[in-house]
This record gives C-alpha cells, sequence and structure tokens, in this order.
C-alpha cells in the first residue's frame, strides 16, 4: 500500500476554526466547521451541493456527547448542505451542537444513492 497525503486547511488561520480537508487523486472534500463561524462559509460553492454531515454536541437534558447525522441534496435554489446547517442552526431542537463536519465533493457527483449509502442505517438521528 502507498502512502497519501492529507491537506488540512486551515481557513481562518487557526485550529479551532473552520478547515477544509483534501486527499490528492480524490473528489472529496471535507470540512470542520464550528457552529459559531458557518455564516463565513456562504461563498463557499462546493458546500451548496449535496453531502452528509455531522452535528456535534452535548445533549440538553443529559450532558451527554451526541452526533447527529443527516444529508442534503443540492436543492433548485442552488443550495445544499450549507442551507441545511443553517435550518439546525435556528431550530431550537437543534440547539446542542457546536461544531459541525461535512463531507461532499469538488464536483458535485454526490446522488441520493451514494448519500443514503453513507448515512444508512443511523442518518437523521441522534447517536
Amino acid at each position: 500500500m502507498r502512502g497519501k497525503s492529507i491537506n488540512l486547511f486551515l481557513m481562518d488561520g487557526d485550529a479551532n476554526g473552520r478547515i477544509k480537508c483534501t486527499l490528492a487523486n480524490w473528489t472529496g472534500i471535507a470540512y470542520k466547521i464550528p457552529r459559531t463561524e458557518l455564516d463565513k462559509c456562504k461563498e463557499r460553492d462546493d458546500l451548496k451541493q449535496s453531502g452528509v454531515y455531522f452535528l456535534f454536541g452535548a445533549s440538553d437534558q443529559t450532558g451527554k456527547l451526541v452526533v447527529y447525522i443527516g444529508q442534503a441534496g443540492a436543492r433548485k435554489n442552488g443550495e445544499g448542505i450549507l442551507n441545511r446547517l443553517q435550518e439546525h442552526k435556528r431550530n431550537p431542537e437543534k440547539d446542542y451542537w457546536t461544531e459541525a463536519v461535512v463531507f461532499t465533493t469538488s464536483n458535485n457527483s454526490f446522488g441520493p444513492t451514494e448519500i443514503s449509502y453513507l448515512v444508512w442505517p443511523h442518518g437523521d438521528q441522534l447517536s
């Protein structure tokens, strides 16, 4: 097996801020986005595509760490993952999350089948 190089780009120049992750010869892109920095992502066209995301935080009821696994398809209005994360940010029932991890592609190649496969069997739920 040959080694691979992962590129982590600190978008805000800070490891606690937004991070973009790419891998050579792979169309996938991963982002780590703090909830407080979500509005800074409006210029990212790749976040307007389809993808899978994880919302990390602590439960208000139990204080235990939780993760919500979700999916977003590119919508007719050109909004995909970013719009879905903004909906979660406005939703009082999803107040617990402090950070999102997002997976999409550089060429918008995630279709409904690929996304469903990636989130199955835990999609759209807390774990």
